[in-house]
């Protein structure tokens, strides 16, 4: 064998042992689809491989074998029909080799027919919704509370104490095994784009549009991925996290949520939900009880812009400490919560917040964080403007 063979030959293997590495190289995943497109990458790699090898090989045994030095006098000839045929006719092969198995691919990751699950996944700033369409349970989705404390600036917190930093959530999307998932994509405010690798699942969440994809998941585990659309400050504060069940595991943990969320304190509805939600509402809350739930209210919701303290971010967020919005006018400060201000990155949350939950961190923000006002909000005026 001789030289530029042994180098070629070496070359391709190291390549390949450096590609193969788990570390560095696309996840295998734990779905068809994401085995197929491993597949693909890897197939599409070691050609990229060969044709690198075969063409700088050519070039340097040219060179070395033709140089100056030796005498070598160049070839007196202006083109060649033949080379022009089969430079043009071998990439075309290749291409169509390497585009069937791709376009099967790509046809097979929009087939979302025959679904056994179907999750709505809405996008805020900066957390996600989910909604399983075929039980009701709905929730969100949010930085790890501790995460997010921790990340704070000034906070002081070690962050080496934990698993997974910033990448863990308060509440996993929950999927079975062996079920076909489809998912809808969608964002209530500007575009994210909602990832997990081990899935093969990547697709734009884009206000006023549903995308769709879907997932068949063959092992139980949690895995994990981010939003890859840059959508505004806390952009790589939004993680994924994905806990799959087997089959029975998940159907226990449907009827949990579904009685959970049939028990669950509404805004609105029949029977007896409607009547504690009407007593919860109405009744008169003590400070203190106010506070205490504001303050986590506050650490999930408010504090990526706000900060933990209340001093906001000067030119980009602005205070809560000392504002003349929290130690003013309760319609005003109510307003702002609950509507939003547009142009602004104030987002609203009367969908986000249940009426004790808003009422509560208003409170809060009324009499923490430096304020001092003396008084409350109740739940009650918050049910007035639903």
């Amino acid at each position: 064998m001789s030289l530029t063979s042994r180098l070629s030959l070496l070359a391709v293997l190291s390549l390949g042992s450096f590609a193969a590495r788990a570390d560095i190289n696309m996840p295998v995943g734990v779905t068809p689809i994401s085995r197929d497109v491993y597949g693909l990458h890897m197939l599409i790699f070691y050609i990229c491989c060969v044709i690198g090898v075969a063409v700088f090989g050519v070039m340097f045994y040219s060179m070395f074998k033709h140089r100056k030095s030796k005498g070598a006098v160049a070839a007196d000839f202006h083109e060649s029909t033949l080379v022009e045929i089969v430079w043009t006719a071998v990439p075309l092969f290749i291409l169509i080799a390497m585009a069937i198995p791709a376009a099967k691919t790509l046809i097979a990751m929009e087939d979302t027919s025959d679904a056994e699950v179907t999750v709505k996944i809405t996008g805020y700033q900066w957390k996600w919704h989910y909604e399983y369409l075929d039980s009701g349970i709905e929730f969100y989705s949010n930085l790890n509370a501790e995460h997010n404390a921790a990340r704070q600036v000034g906070s002081g917190i070690d962050v080496s104490q934990f698993d997974n930093y910033l990448k863990d959530v308060d509440n996993p999307l929950v999927l079975p095994v062996g079920k076909k998932v489809r998912f809808l994509h969608t964002s209530a405010d500007v575009i994210h784009s909602w990832w997990v690798p081990d899935l093969a699942v990547k697709k734009d969440a884009i206000p006023g549009f549903i995308n769709e994809n879907w997932a068949l998941i063959e092992e139980p585990g949690t895995y994990r991925g981010k939003c890859t659309e840059l959508c505004g400050r806390d952009h790589g504060f939004m993680p994924v996290v994905v806990k799959a069940l087997p089959a029975e595991e998940y159907d226990a943990w449907v009827a949990e949520n579904t009685q959970a969320e049939e028990a669950m304190i509404a805004d609105s509805g029949d029977g007896a939900s409607a009547a504690v939600a009407a007593v919860d509402d109405d009744r008169e809350w003590a400070m203190d009880e106010l506070v205490a739930i504001g303050e986590g209210v506050y650490a999930q919701q408010c504090a990526s812009c706000h900060q933990a303290d209340g001093a906001g971010i000067e030119g980009a967020f602005p205070a809560i400490t000392g504002s003349a919005i929290a130690t003013g006018d309760h319609a005003a400060h109510i307003d702002i919560v609950y509507s939003g201000k547009a142009g602004s990155a104030m987002a609203a949350f009367a969908d986000r917040l249940s009426n004790s939950d808003m009422a509560a961190v208003l409170t809060y923000q009324r009499n923490a964080l430096g304020n001092a006002v003396g008084d409350t909000i109740q739940p009650s005026a918050i049910k007035a403007l639903r």
